[in-house]
């Protein structure tokens, strides 16, 4: 029997080495910063929200990962260098 090969693409085991990295920075962010914080935006909210640390930095995080899947998600028209095909010329 041939062993099968399966490639290993080195951006996506990157990217999920980073994002389990970031998981566990949140993790300990949760655990050492206990103390309350005050988030104020006017423009946005019209009053103060006082949370534990922990719980602001999982909400930019989040609110990251959203912006990020935004920007990189779509777009998908055409791509340049022309079309693809299965025939050669």
């Amino acid at each position: 029997m041939v062993p099968v090969k399966v490639p290993m693409n080195a951006k996506l085991i990157f990217k999920t080495v980073f994002l389990i990295a970031m998981l566990l920075l949140l993790v300990l962010i949760g655990l050492y910063n206990k103390e309350t914080v005050t988030l104020a935006l006017p423009p946005i909210l019209p009053s103060a929200i006082r949370q534990p640390a922990a719980i602001m930095y999982f909400g930019f995080f989040a609110v990251g990962v959203l912006t990020g899947t935004v920007l990189t998600v779509g777009g998908g028209g055409r791509r340049s260098g022309g079309s693809k095909s299965g025939k050669g010329e």
